[in-house]
């Protein structure tokens, strides 16, 4: 029940976000922004609130991921993506978790892989 909440949620999240991120494109560039917006005191609040919670997420995702590799791919899909890519990994994570598992296993580390150094 908490899963499928779970899913519908951050499924709701990826949509709007594609939904919103297509319409904004759709309306200009995001190197076209006027100065004065990009320039505003709170603009620049903005950015430095959402970067900074992109970057705790990526903290525990980069706890839980084993490989390095997988890290800096999530961190640049993350800064360049926002929410789309943290929604995406959070579905992912629910998607891998097996039906009979309990949801507490998310906020644990994934088993290294064998072979691999963890």
């Amino acid at each position: 029940m908490v899963r499928r909440r779970l899913q519908v949620l951050f499924g709701g999240v990826l949509v709007a976000m594609l939904a919103v991120t297509g319409w904004a494109s759709s309306q200009g560039a995001p190197w076209n922004i006027p100065r004065e917006v990009f320039l505003h005191p709170w603009f620049v609040a903005t950015l430095f609130d959402t970067y900074f919670a992109f970057l705790a997420f990526w903290l525990w995702l980069a706890w839980r991921e084993r490989s390095w590799p997988v890290r800096i791919g999530w961190l640049v899909a993350i800064l360049l993506l926002g929410n789309i890519a943290m929604a995406a990994y959070v579905l992912l994570q629910l998607a891998r978790l097996p039906a009979d598992a309990p949801l507490s296993r998310l906020f644990e580390r994934r088993a290294a892989t064998p072979g691999r150094p963890g």
